[in-house]
């Protein structure tokens, strides 16, 4: 368990990278394909008759814990992020958009797109049971700790892949005013799932002998995996050789857009709204279990938490659990689905003068990160203030997100190569707590 907590704070330390994916050129003037996966009714506003995305990548880490002015300092990353009264929140996520077409046909646009996601993520780790097992307890000023947390404690990690088929159509349009909608279907392909949740957890943290042991405890757990993540969620490998599995689920986004042309058949003004990742995907390896157990510690009964200092797998602490005689088994699942990160997705772009614009971009989640079957998505805004040219762009989003708050970055395109970062900019100036990287390359064909 030690190894998984402390995953993140190794990738942190070792690739520096976080933000929403592809901020800033997903709501570029050069619409596209990136445009279309915000909102399905851009594909009816394609810049190009037809584009060709070879590939788009962008690797995101977001924290509440640490920050860059933390790696120049003696302490230990693994003391710091157990350190303070507020629960610990990591995210680290990963979309790879492969090969993509699309094509615009009169009033019509159409598109079909490929993309793969990989997740590690922390949701609201109390910080002394992560103190407890990652340190045995050493930032605690007392010898015991009370726990008393009313909210679902998870680990969480996913690929899965996706194709999508998606149509836009241009609803109403005059010379000055255009309005779309547009749909995407997907096909979703499970790759492999672990899921450890502590719900309702109540217990006291002791120092005993140079040990932390658990009393007085009661929570409700779940411990669901599969494919290779049940064997190790903190190894990078376990992510890498299992991306895409069997078609195993189905998903939708749902957009409108609306537009105020300018004299040129661009835009002065562009909008749009999307529901994204409706839908949900089923797990059914072969070694796939979810189960739902009731967790009680009484009287002179403890738990030493030192034996998942060096656990690696979900089956581990499991098998450590049902040794120690303090879980019940309640339900059991050898199959099991999980919910797609439904988003609400609202932006407008403003052109305050010839060649600068200035947009505006909400992502909303409506899922609940704490329910055990639901992966994660986060909360942002951003502004972004934009110098736009017809083969070259260059924009500096400004984002203030849930987890690792205000964030301010830089991005490039040329032609269709785009390059970016939404905190490179707060990284270099002040002390983030979240990094990242995009980069991509399509390719435009034909005029409209």
């Amino acid at each position: 368990m030690k190894n998984c907590l402390l995953f993140v704070c190794v990738l942190f330390s070792t690739t520096l990278i976080a933000q929403e994916f592809f901020s800033g050129i997903g709501t570029s003037k050069r619409v596209g394909i990136l445009n279309g996966n915000f909102n399905p009714a851009e594909f009816a506003n394609l810049s190009s008759k037809m584009e060709l995305q070879f590939f788009a990548t962008s690797i995101n880490f977001s924290n509440n814990k640490i920050g860059f002015g933390d790696f120049a300092g003696d302490a230990d990353l693994e003391d710091l992020i157990f350190i303070g009264d507020e629960p610990v929140n990591v995210r680290i996520d990963t979309e790879i958009a492969g090969p993509g077409f699309a094509f615009r046909q009169g009033k019509w646009g159409f598109a079909v797109t490929s993309k793969a996601y990989g997740k590690l993520n922390l949701v609201d780790i109390d910080v002394n049971i992560g103190d407890a097992i990652a340190n045995n307890g050493i930032n605690s000023i007392l010898n015991s700790t009370t726990l008393n947390g009313n909210f679902n404690q998870r680990i969480i990690g996913t690929t899965y892949g996706e194709m999508g088929f998606s149509v836009a159509r241009s609803l109403w349009e005059t010379a000055k005013y255009k309005l779309n909608a547009g749909a995407t279907f997907k096909l979703l392909f499970p790759g492999s799932y672990a899921n450890f949740g502590m719900d309702q957890f109540q217990g006291t943290v002791t120092r005993v002998g140079g040990n932390s042991v658990l009393t007085n405890s009661n929570a409700t757990l779940n411990i669901a995996y599969s494919g290779s993540l049940g064997n190790n969620f903190s190894n990078f490998d376990s992510y890498s050789d299992s991306v895409f599995g069997d078609l195993n689920g189905f998903g939708a986004d749902l957009g409108i857009t609306f537009s105020i042309k300018d004299e040129k058949g661009g835009f002065k003004f562009n909008s749009g709204i999307s529901v994204r990742n409706i839908g949900a995907m089923t797990f059914n390896d072969a070694d796939n279990l979810s189960t739902n157990y009731t967790l009680s510690i009484q009287g002179i009964e403890s738990l030493n938490l030192s034996q998942f200092e060096n656990v690696e797998s979900l089956q581990e602490i499991e098998q450590i659990l049902l040794d120690s005689g303090f879980v019940t088994a309640i339900s059991q699942n050898n199959n099991f689905k999980v919910k797609l990160p439904t988003v609400l997705n609202a932006y407008a772009d403003l052109q305050l003068i010839p060649n600068l614009n200035l947009s505006l971009f909400l992502q909303q989640k409506i899922t609940d990160d704490a329910n055990n079957d639901q992966v994660t998505a986060q909360n942002v805004i951003t502004f972004t203030p934009r110098l736009s040219l017809k083969h070259f762009e260059i924009y500096t989003p400004l984002s203030q997100t849930e987890i690792a708050g205000f964030n301010a970055g830089v991005g490039f395109r040329f032609y269709g190569f785009f390059i970016g970062s939404n905190s490179v900019m707060t990284a270099l100036l002040n002390d983030s707590k979240q990094a990242d990287f995009y980069l991509g390359y399509r390719l435009g064909l034909g005029k409209i």
